[in-house]
């Protein structure tokens, strides 16, 4: 049965033909099968008519011509007959042709048959000798006892050829019925053969039919429903193989679609993780090694290159050179790699389109134009170190992607591959543009960021030169300054002699400004301290409320010298904190001489500090000049200064609020100003309690 009947394959009309010839195949089996049966039989039976039966007949003519032969001739010696002589005699001429007989039907052993032919021989050689002596004789008696052991051999071997044939004419008739009945059987078998596959072709004929239209329904059912690898099996008659291949190749050529769509996918995610992490560092060096890592590995490349404008533009030198076995290579490696000719990356740029090559070892034996490629390099062909280095590297194929912002490029982006069984696809380049894109904007991001960062750190060293200048200067002013506010207050005390009003009033002017110059002159040192990191706090238990009352007993002269009130609020319990008394009293003293400057006569200052929320909050209003809304915002910058102030020549150098923010945020606190022009201002610090609720310490 053919493979594709047995597959439920081929036309009907030749499926049905096929059934019927196995069938008529069968019928024919039968019958050949009872004639072979019949031959067999008959030529068993032949065998034993015409060989087997005259062989055994023959042989017993053999027996019976020996036994004539014996009586004759035991007659004569008996009888002394003369006529017994002649009729042994002539049994004796036929018994060679009895024995030619017995030989000529071929069912006996040669040497069974020689042996029984020398054994009637011998008998009949002794019968002559018999023959020729006198009866009654000694010699006759003799040779009588010779004869009748040579005659009994001859009997033995003959019944026992007998023996044999009789076996072989049992196992002829043995082998006919064996014949008879494996021809029966194998009538029968192949009649039954014969039904079966009747009823088999119709059956499998009519399911050959249904079946494969359903299981294609059902797969169509199941594609349909979602399911992307269900195929239709390509079984049953041509025709419906035909409808079977075609729904396979249309739900193979949907997996294709699919693949590239989740290849398209699955690259621009990487491609996508790729960018997040060139963009995580605005290092150029970062940005070059991970775009070339990350572009060798999403495009499968075997070398990627990245090409970074020289400062003056003259060409695009190799900044980063990958390669999938070895990583980023040396820069000695590196700067074997030609320049890139400027106008081919510019006319490149300019067309704004990627620049795939491929074969590319037809162009490196000599300087042959490139099709399609952009500046000398389509005129002229590449130079010959470029080819020389294509060479090297063994490259295939390249695309080539220029990567800027605004109208000059920056660079350009370069992945190649070494074998031609690997071509780009489409999706490939694609997502090339894609992530040359993103690297163009992060280089230009960070190559942004290196020149601010080199301006930046310029100012840093002349801030910081300028920072070291104002503390020698400070330092330096600082001793002179204590010599001169000794020697004041000396003078004051009339120690060389009595003072005049008017020589007492001059001390107090210069007293005055020195300690003004004092002030200032801290105030630079403290800044100064700040700036380096060397502003450190000593902090023990405090009580809030000592440093608060000890301030404003300190600054309420100065108040009612410029006729402004004082007003203090405090709670009954401790507001202890953990913190550097000097530090926290340097702060009340800036926010209160602050508050009392700019508030004009008739005005009030007011001191708060209370606990809420496990913290100390300490707040001092005033109701002077304000701040301007729009610059609030800059109030703790070092040297700013409120424009009103200005306006109004109010001195002051805009550290005070500075030194006043650093010491509370030293302290863990935070600093909060509100302030209306015109109205006042109010600054409040919180600072945390050194207990649970305040209270659990003492000063």
């Amino acid at each position: 049965m053919s493979r594709a009947f047995r597959q439920g394959g081929g036309r009907v009309a030749h499926r049905l033909g096929l059934a019927f010839g196995l069938l008529t195949l069968l019928i024919a089996l039968c019958g050949a099968s009872a004639l072979i049966g019949t031959l067999v039989l008959e030529s068993h039976r032949d065998r034993i008519i015409d060989r087997v039966l005259p062989a055994q007949d023959d042989n017993i003519r053999l027996l019976n011509a020996g036994i004539s032969a014996q009586r004759s001739m035991r007659g004569y010696l008996v009888t002394g007959d003369r006529s017994e002589l002649a009729d042994f005699r002539a049994v004796r001429e036929s018994i060679a042709s009895i024995s030619g007989d017995v030989r000529a039907h071929k069912v006996l052993d040669e040497d069974d048959l020689t042996t029984q032919e020398r054994q009637i021989e011998a008998y009949l050689r002794v019968a002559d000798d018999q023959a020729k002596t006198t009866p009654g004789s000694a010699l006759a008696v003799t040779l009588t006892r010779e004869a009748s052991q040579r005659f009994n051999a001859f009997e033995v071997t003959n019944a026992r050829l007998d023996d044999q044939m009789s076996e072989e004419e049992q196992r002829l008739e043995d082998r006919a019925d064996t014949a008879i009945r494996a021809g029966i059987a194998g009538f029968g078998a192949a009649l039954v053969a014969a039904l079966a596959l009747a009823v088999y072709t119709s059956v499998h004929t009519t399911r050959a039919l249904t079946w494969p239209l359903r299981r294609t329904e059902r797969t169509l059912s199941r594609l349909t429903a979602g399911d992307h690898a269900a195929r239709a099996e390509v079984t049953g008659p041509e025709e419906i193989r035909a409808v079977a291949r075609s729904v396979n190749l249309l739900a193979d050529q949907s997996d294709r679609l699919r693949a590239v769509e989740q290849e398209r996918q699955r690259l621009s995610s990487v491609a996508k993780e790729t960018g997040i992490r060139i963009r995580d560092r605005l290092d150029v060096g970062y940005v070059l090694d991970e775009a070339c890592n990350g572009l060798g590995e999403v495009l499968a490349a075997d070398y990627v290159f990245i090409l970074l404008a020289e400062d003056d533009g003259s060409g695009f030198p190799v900044a980063r050179v990958w390669s999938a076995e070895r990583g980023l290579l040396s820069d000695e490696e590196r700067r074997r790699i030609p320049t890139f000719p400027a106008e081919v990356v510019r006319d490149h740029y300019r067309r704004g389109t990627p620049w795939l090559v491929t074969d590319l070892p037809r162009y490196v034996p000599d300087a042959t134009p490139m099709p399609g490629a952009p500046g000398s390099f389509g005129k002229t062909g590449m130079p010959a170190e470029n080819r020389a280095a294509a060479a090297a590297l063994g490259l295939d194929s390249a695309v080539i992607i220029p990567i800027g912002v605004g109208e000059e490029p920056i660079g350009a982006v370069s992945a190649a591959r070494t074998s031609a069984d690997r071509p780009w696809r489409p999706v490939d380049i694609e997502i090339a543009e894609s992530m040359a894109g993103g690297v163009g904007r992060a280089l230009h991001t960070a190559l942004l960021y290196e020149k601010e960062s080199s301006l930046v750190h310029k100012l840093r060293a002349l801030d910081q030169a300028k920072s070291d200048f104002l503390s020698t200067v400070s330092h330096e002013l600082r001793t002179p300054l204590t010599s001169i506010v000794g020697y004041i207050e000396l003078l004051k005390d009339e120690d060389t002699g009595p003072l005049s009003p008017p020589q007492v009033r001059m001390l107090d002017v210069v007293d005055r400004n020195a300690n003004r110059l004092r002030a200032l002159i801290e105030d630079l040192l403290t800044l100064s301290r700040i700036e380096s990191g060397a502003f450190t706090s000593y902090k023990t238990p405090i009580d809030l409320r000592q440093l608060v009352t000890s301030a404003a007993d300190v600054m309420r002269p100065a108040a009612e010298a410029a006729s402004v009130g004082l007003e203090t609020s405090c709670p009954e319990q401790p507001l202890v904190l953990e913190a550097d008394g000097e530090q926290l009293d340097r702060v009340l003293m800036n926010l209160l001489s602050n508050a009392v400057k700019f508030t004009r006569g008739g005005g009030t200052v007011s001191v708060r500090a209370d606990a809420q929320d496990g913290e100390a909050v300490l707040s001092v209003s005033d109701t002077g000049i304000g701040i301007p809304a729009a610059e609030q915002e800059k109030l703790f910058q070092r040297f700013f200064r409120a424009s009103n102030a200005t306006e109004q020549a109010i001195p002051g150098t805009g550290l005070g609020l500075t030194i006043v923010h650093t010491i509370v945020a030293n302290h863990g606190g935070r600093t909060q100003v509100r302030s209306e022009e015109g109205r006042g201002t109010t600054i409040t610090t919180w600072l945390p309690l050194s207990g649970t609720d305040g209270a659990t310490a003492t000063a």
